[in-house]
């Protein structure tokens, strides 16, 4: 007899657990765009973070682009289907240069969602249905609160340019309408993060506000800015009559209690964001539309072409100084890249090291590299000595260095998986050579090594 019970109640609990997977287990995945970078991604030691992401493109051509350059763990097409791009349990190179609570190199300990659209278009219904689950399920797998579900326009952030002298916030718009109340109640999401940590400690400045106040504030609207989330609630009028009252609160034509207008639907809610271009002449410079306004952070890329009002072109990379681009220098972005590899800058061609550099010029995490192949931390110079570093002189904003690379110590212990990454450099015969383009084979013993953090 009790043989039977025990049993039944082995049976029950086998029933229950499959029950209870099953509760979570409820997305179907694709495998034919399974990244090839699998296999060279090494396992990630911790996932605190779900980081969201928009396409900026149709699946037709960002499934594609993703799969070759291992950019996700997951891809949610128009029409619903999760597409599987790296394992779950290895690094992506989803959020570039990154930053959360204090953390860079947010890859190292998060998961990334790309959804196929833009970051102020609605998502399809099949869209919010398969994210959804798919939040849920890595939620329940990692023990991933609510807040901690965000999209890559939080982490995102840029190092000094030519009109911030900090690193600041507001790099990347990508992903932003996730931040929506609306958007997060659809994808059954109760809370969201309150304010950027990062700008709190002083680690970075605001470069949106726009954007910041999409992500804290409460309201968004094409017409005016939304209030900042401090922002005061308005005051009950002070004397409202019984009648009036009894009116306000009645809803017109049933005689009931009317409780305040309903919450706006996602649809509702994205369709109020400002959208990046207006209209056509919004790609246009003028005094109050600067390149940062028009192009964020692919401004100095190549793929970026300056139309100037007497007919000339140049792109993005030929320019040295952006403030001074006439008005009416009609700006294309052709970026598709979410994450455009970061580069190093040049003393000389690109300015002295405040204009490259800005507050940032003495930083331990600046680094300079001389002509000769010698090179120096910004915190191991003064004011009076960046101003008369010599032409020539490499710039690299947000660095570490590692090394020198030995038979014990290759560059895949220094810097881990980034030692192939196009924004990991190596200091080779006194000039830098790119991660993907160093053949590892022919790293001369005492190389060292520079790489993003």
């Amino acid at each position: 007899m009790n043989q039977g019970r025990a049993y039944l109640q082995g049976v029950f609990a086998v029933v229950f657990c499959l029950s209870v997977q099953a509760a979570w287990a409820v997305v179907s995945f694709q495998n034919q765009f399974r990244s090839p970078r699998n296999k060279e991604r090494p396992l990630r030691k911790s996932t605190s973070l779900i980081v969201l992401h928009t396409t900026e493109a149709p699946s037709s051509s960002a499934l594609q682009k993703l799969s070759a350059l291992g950019e996700c763990h997951y891809c949610i097409a128009e029409d619903g289907k999760v597409y599987r791009i790296i394992d779950r349990t290895r690094v992506a190179f989803h959020a570039g240069r990154s930053m959360w609570n204090g953390r860079s190199n947010v890859d190292d300990f998060s998961i990334g969602i790309e959804v196929c659209g833009y970051h102020n278009k609605s998502l399809t219904p099949a869209q919010y249905r398969s994210l959804s689950e798919l939040i849920g399920e890595l939620q329940y797998i990692y023990k991933i609160p609510d807040h901690s579900v965000i999209s890559h326009s939080h982490v995102a952030y840029g190092t000094p340019n030519k009109w911030f002298k900090r690193s600041h916030r507001g790099r990347k718009r990508c992903g932003m309408q996730f931040a929506l109340p609306a958007v997060r109640r659809a994808l059954n999401l109760a809370t969201r993060p309150g304010s950027d940590p990062d700008v709190k400690a002083k680690r970075l400045v605001v470069g949106d506000a726009y954007l910041s106040r999409v992500l804290y504030g409460t309201v968004v609207s094409r017409q005016k800015p939304p209030p900042a989330i401090t922002a005061a609630k308005p005051s009950a009028p002070p004397a409202a009559t019984e009648s009036a009252k009894a009116a306000a609160n009645k809803t017109p034509g049933k005689g009931g209690t009317k409780r305040g207008a309903p919450p706006p639907s996602p649809e509702e809610a994205v369709r109020q964001l400002a959208p990046d271009v207006p209209d056509p002449d919004e790609n246009v410079i003028s005094k109050r539309r600067s390149a940062w306004d028009i192009a964020r952070g692919a401004y100095n890329a190549e793929s970026t072409v300056y139309l100037f009002p007497d007919g000339s072109r140049r792109r993005g990379h030929q320019i040295i100084d952006f403030k001074a681009i006439p008005v009416g220098t009609r700006v294309t972005v052709h970026a598709m890249d979410e994450n455009l590899p970061d580069t190093y800058q040049t003393i000389g061609v690109n300015g002295d090291a405040r204009d490259i550099a800005g507050d940032e010029a003495l930083s331990f995490k600046t680094i300079y590299i001389y002509p000769d192949g010698h090179y120096f931390r910004g915190s191991q110079l003064n004011a009076a000595s960046v101003l008369k570093l010599p032409y020539n002189t490499k710039v690299l904003l947000g660095y570490s260095v590692g090394g020198p690379v030995t038979a014990k110590c290759p560059p895949s212990v220094i810097c881990g998986v980034r030692w192939r990454a196009k924004d990991t450099f190596y200091l080779i015969n006194g000039g830098l050579t790119p991660g993907d383009k160093v053949d590892d084979s022919k790293i001369p013993p005492g190389t060292m090594v520079f790489f993003k953090s």
